[in-house]
């Protein structure tokens, strides 16, 4: 039988033939840490006494926080920095920008290869037919110091692109379409490929775009087969020839969705869900407050080239503010010699140095209260990037609505911009912080009063919210767990040591933060049980020998308080009724939960 792409990287880098489920150790070509997780992994390997297996395939990237602007961003960037010097590991700079994309710029990723990073949109080395992947501290320190990771093969879902979508529509916008059709969890636990007449004619940055919302379909990389342009740009950048990985003809994918694109037309993503995905024809008119170029999903050079010509000879609307952040700064120096900056400058954009912007909330991006704000992320949950409402959109339709003053199509500019009407100002909801326990110990039996969250796709940012992402001490960070979750902001002051969560689907979307398994630690929280979990959170809860169980227990009517019994040698759930009910607690868990997490030797 044949292979995808997928399962021929995994077996070339771990030197076995690999099957769909099968867990494996696979050898990692680049192995990264950013500013905000960085500090951590140096943190986890320095408590442990790990060595650095290969500095010279081992980085620093400071895409978060460029400026430093926050002193715990600034004292984590110096905490790798000291580390980078005493152990011959490079350093991606403030000057430099987002990681992934110097990644593949740089030639140290190329089609083929592996690559990992704390950044959960590192499955943009898809867009070069790269596996690559977003992980969490422990599993980054892993990697630093052993050069490797185990990883459970996944199974390949084949996307095929059907049709030709109209002159208006952008790559942003066939991810979009891609988004509305699969959902928040398409993806979950699966790799795709893509294909369709349109493929080969995609460049690099629109394959960027595509690959990177992989993510918020709950995949774990989405791979194109790279052509011609994409093996020659990365056979410049490495120094050396490269060829791409492809799938055998007889492969076997676990199912082949198909994708309209015929005749597309431009989407936007309303506020709080990417895949909550409308024409942006029907929120015409709608008054924005802010609008954000760049991110790693569509700051490259063609991208702000597409803006470049929407904004030239035009100015931003009164009482709009137009952000721009270029990705790398080599697109920065590529705009200033285009004279892509003065067009910026002369339509009153603010552009800033390099880096990820709003996403990380370090940088240029974030929102207030009330603001609205359309953006050419990847992510709009709520609160991720400020306390206003924000809607996903191509560089085209956020350049033109910057211009209009309120969401627009590129030709439909109207000739008076929307202004701002006098309104009451608005202010930030209070914050309520809870108190703190810990625990100790790996009973192979767990015993506790439920917290029954009937919620699916629950994302890290209600979990953990991005504010706090410099807080490394675990003891700090029970306060914060929910606080972004609608109704649930005061758990911590209610959770008591031994309580288990129950939810849904899909719990733990969105990024790669270790903080939003550590927080459940710091209350005490003996275990998370839901229906699916997000692939990044899986690992690093399993990785830091966090208890958690697939089981569907939302169905079963299970309230707040009532008191369940988890197995776990069985993974059999006892509930309140004395009933039992299977769940998934497999044997590489137990294995790390047993000698207390990944990195305990």
């Amino acid at each position: 039988m044949g292979q995808t792409i997928i399962e021929k990287i995994i077996s070339e880098h771990s030197d076995e033939e690999v099957s769909p489920g099968e867990i494996v150790d696979i050898r990692i070509d680049v192995r990264a840490a950013r500013d905000f997780g960085g500090a951590n992994v140096v943190k986890n390997i320095r408590d442990h006494a790990l060595p650095v297996a290969d500095p010279s395939k081992t980085l620093f990237t400071f895409d978060c926080n460029p400026g430093g602007s926050d002193q715990k961003y600034a004292t984590n960037q110096q905490v790798c920095r000291d580390f980078a010097r005493q152990q011959g590991i490079g350093v991606y700079d403030i000057d430099a920008g987002i990681g992934t994309h110097l990644a593949i710029d740089g030639g140290h990723a190329v089609p083929g290869s592996t690559f990992v990073s704390t950044d959960s949109h590192a499955n943009i080395l898809g867009a070069i037919g790269a596996f690559g992947q977003g992980m969490g501290d422990v599993d980054i320190a892993q990697a630093f110091a052993f050069g490797k990771v185990w990883f459970k093969v996944p199974p390949t879902v084949k996307i095929v692109l059907n049709g030709t979508p109209s002159a208006s529509a952008s790559a942003k916008d066939i991810t979009l379409a891609m988004l509305r059709q699969l959902g928040a969890n398409g993806l979950l636990g699966y790799a795709a490929e893509i294909y369709g007449e349109i493929v080969d004619e995609l460049d690099l940055a629109s394959r960027i775009t595509i690959a990177s919302m992989a993510t918020e379909m709950g995949g774990i990389v989405a791979l194109f087969p790279p052509n011609q342009a994409v093996l020659d740009f990365c056979s410049a950048a490495s120094g050396r020839p490269v060829e791409g990985v492809f799938a055998d003809a007889d492969a076997e994918y676990h199912s082949v969705i198909e994708v309209d694109i015929e005749g597309l037309t431009p989407k936007m993503s309303r506020p709080g869900h990417p895949e909550d995905v409308v024409d942006v024809s029907s929120l015409d008119g709608t008054k924005i407050g802010s609008a954000f170029i760049g991110s790693c999903t569509n700051g490259r050079f063609e991208d702000l080239e597409i803006a470049a010509e929407i904004l030239r000879g035009r100015k931003v609307a009164p009482g709009v503010v137009l952000k721009i952040v270029p990705s790398t700064d080599r697109v920065w120096r590529q705009c200033l010699e285009a004279g892509l900056m003065d067009v910026f400058k002369e339509a009153r954009a603010l552009v800033s140095n390099a880096g990820c912007a709003g996403c990380a909330a370090g940088q240029v991006g974030q929102n207030g209260p009330g603001e609205v704000t359309v953006s050419t992320g990847n992510r709009n949950f709520a609160g991720k990037q400020g306390k206003g409402e924000v809607y996903l959109a191509s560089p085209a339709v956020v350049a033109a609505s910057a211009v209009a003053g309120a969401i627009c199509l590129p030709d439909q500019i109207p000739e008076e911009p929307a202004i701002f009407a006098a309104d009451a100002p608005t202010t930030a909801p209070s914050e309520e912080q809870g108190t703190q326990t810990g625990t100790e110990g790996k009973p192979p039996k767990l015993k506790g009063r439920v917290w029954v969250v009937e919620q699916d796709n629950i994302d890290t940012d209600m979990i953990f919210h991005n504010r706090y992402l410099t807080v490394t001490d675990i003891a700090e960070m029970g306060q914060y767990t929910f606080d972004n979750l609608e109704g649930w902001e005061d758990f911590s002051s209610k959770a008591q040591t031994g309580d288990i969560v129950v939810t849904g689907k899909n719990f733990g979307a969105g990024s790669s933060r270790q903080q939003a398994v550590d927080c459940f630690e710091s209350l005490g929280v003996s275990a998370v049980i839901a229906e699916s979990f997000g692939s990044i959170y899986e690992r690093n809860a399993i990785n830091k020998g966090f208890p958690i169980v697939v089981a569907d227990l939302i169905s079963r009517g299970l309230t707040d308080g009532q008191v369940i019994e988890v197995d776990l040698e069985s993974g059999s759930i006892t509930l309140p009724s004395g009933e039992t009910t299977p769940g998934q607690f497999s044997k590489v868990q137990k294995e790390i939960y047993e000698r207390g997490g990944l990195l305990s030797r």
